[in-house]
């Protein structure tokens, strides 16, 4: 599994600010609906859900905030660099910049925690989370984000 094949470059995004954690899965419910057909208030709602069971924000400035949905055939995600950070109750208390969302088939097996494992993996490599901090285009971060990986593989 590789992140170009989770990530389309439409679903990277540049968010001048977001006002709070729900005005932010709501706005990557818009973007995974526009991109890849999901429902957004299903994507909202397992986001959220998801998010009950205990915060995604992992430390550092970065979120990973993922949820299941019915009706997925494959995993997907969607990835906002937020110019203003956003409390996310992260377990350092840091406020949170980068945010990579995932959403898995329900009942999917194990694609959803290796897709989940692979995304950690990049978002911890502290090169790529200061590129990514440092670029502004989508396009860029998206080239940024599944080159990091195909790197470390080789």
């Amino acid at each position: 599994m590789e992140l170009s094949e989770i990530l389309r470059p439409a679903a990277v995004k540049v968010v001048a600010n977001v006002s709070s954690k729900k005005r932010l899965f709501q706005d990557l419910g818009d973007l995974v609906s526009a991109t890849y057909g999901i429902d957004n208030a299903a994507a909202f709602a397992a986001l959220q859900e998801r998010e009950t069971l205990g915060p995604t924000g992992v430390g550092h400035g970065i979120a990973l905030p993922h949820a299941r949905i019915e009706g997925l055939d494959r995993v997907v995600g969607a990835f906002f660099r937020i110019e203003k950070p956003v409390d996310f109750d992260s377990v350092d208390r840091q406020p949170v910049d980068l945010v990579f969302a995932l959403f898995a088939p329900d009942g999917g097996g194990v694609d959803h925690l290796k897709a989940l494992a692979l995304v950690s993996r990049t978002m911890r490599d502290a090169g790529v989370t200061a590129k990514l901090r440092a670029n502004a285009d989508p396009e860029t971060l998206h080239t940024i984000l599944t080159e990091a990986q195909a790197t470390r593989a080789a």
